[in-house]
């Protein structure tokens, strides 16, 4: 249809002629009401921002003092970008053992983002590997519930139920 043709059309229908694609040959327009238009493409642009991206940051048990201050603000830094965020505690070798202070690290990471940032999924074994997820948001739960990590101790038996397998030998 031709330019002066869409315009008379638009403005007997008292709407607004809005080009869709510039960029197309040739270019594409609608007869819309020009605020409706403008709206809709804002709350589309707000559903997409919303969703936001996932971010992941790793660590080990072994971090310093330093370097997990560090981790963690870039933690808070993401939650308040509305990112959501996956924490993964990697253990390496005999690491595995000590499940707990993987544990301990994720503890310390949610008390430290409670104002901006709560837990969507609980820490979970993942190999040889701890993760959990937050999302933005106040978070009311500050510590991890107990019943997560029941019967999830590597290696069959916890410190105190260890084998003693040089017992078991008898002398020759």
């Amino acid at each position: 249809m031709p330019l002066a043709e869409a315009i008379k059309t638009a403005r007997s229908r008292n709407l607004d002629l809005v080009e869709v694609a510039p960029q197309a040959n040739p270019v594409v327009c609608k007869i819309v009401d020009f605020g409706k238009y403008i709206y809709r493409q804002e709350k589309r642009e707000k559903k997409r921002a919303k969703g936001g991206k996932l971010k992941e940051i790793r660590l080990t048990t072994q971090i310093e003092k330093h370097d997990f201050e560090t981790k963690l603000r870039h933690i808070r830094e993401f939650l308040q970008d509305e990112n959501k965020v996956r924490v993964t505690v990697i253990f390496r070798g005999r690491e595995i053992q000590h499940m707990n202070r993987g544990r301990d690290l994720l503890q310390r990471i949610i008390e430290g983002v409670v104002d901006v940032g709560k837990v969507e999924q609980w820490p979970k074994e993942r190999g040889r590997s701890l993760q959990m997820l937050l999302v933005p948001g106040k978070g009311t739960v500050t510590t991890i519930p107990k019943e997560i990590f029941q019967g999830q101790l590597s290696g069959g038996y916890s410190d105190a139920e260890e084998e003693d397998t040089q017992g078991d030998r008898q002398a020759l």
